[in-house]
């Protein structure tokens, strides 16, 4: 996997300060994406395990909630295993800390399944905001999403109940 950058102070993609990940690689294609440089999987440099280790160090630090991964498409099937990766290692560090994913995919219907990694992935995550952009249906006063199709989902309660929770901050 290659990635497109690294933001270690990021307060627009999630609650808190979180770093943001920006993976390379999609082929969403949005009309008027704000990241088009970061279709071309080659985009970027190598994520590798010394990018992990500085997004472990960032994290570390005591005002960090978290992390949000972003792209391109976190959820493309050569992305999910870097991620999966990370994300195991995140949580055992850092179980306190949140873990959110974009993805221009609709959970539940078209989300790529990767053998192994999928699945896990999900289950490691609190929020997925899934949904392509969909520049007609932009909306600037929308929380942590740039269109009105996009859904913040609960990961635990979805995967609990086995039907689609939204998140709820008050939660």
């Amino acid at each position: 996997m290659n990635y497109a950058s690294i933001k270690p102070w990021d307060i627009a993609n999630g609650p808190g300060v979180r770093v943001s990940l920006f993976v390379s690689g999609c082929t969403h294609h949005c009309k008027d994406c704000f990241n088009p440089e970061t279709w071309d999987f080659d985009y970027g440099a190598p994520f590798d395990e010394a990018v992990e280790e500085k997004i472990l160090d960032l994290m570390a630090k005591p005002y960090i909630r978290g992390i949000t991964y972003l792209g391109g498409e976190p959820f493309d099937p050569r992305n999910q295993p870097a991620l999966l990766a990370l994300t195991r290692k995140l949580r055992a560090r850092f179980p306190e800390k949140t873990v959110w994913s974009f993805t221009g995919y609709v959970y539940g219907k078209n989300l790529p399944q990767v053998d192994g990694v999928t699945q896990e992935l999900l289950g490691l995550l609190d929020v997925l905001v899934d949904g392509p952009f969909i520049a007609e249906k932009k909306n600037l006063a929308l929380r942590f999403r740039g269109s009105e199709n996009q859904r913040l989902i609960d990961m635990p309660q979805t995967l609990k109940t086995g039907a689609v929770v939204l998140w709820d901050e008050a939660q």
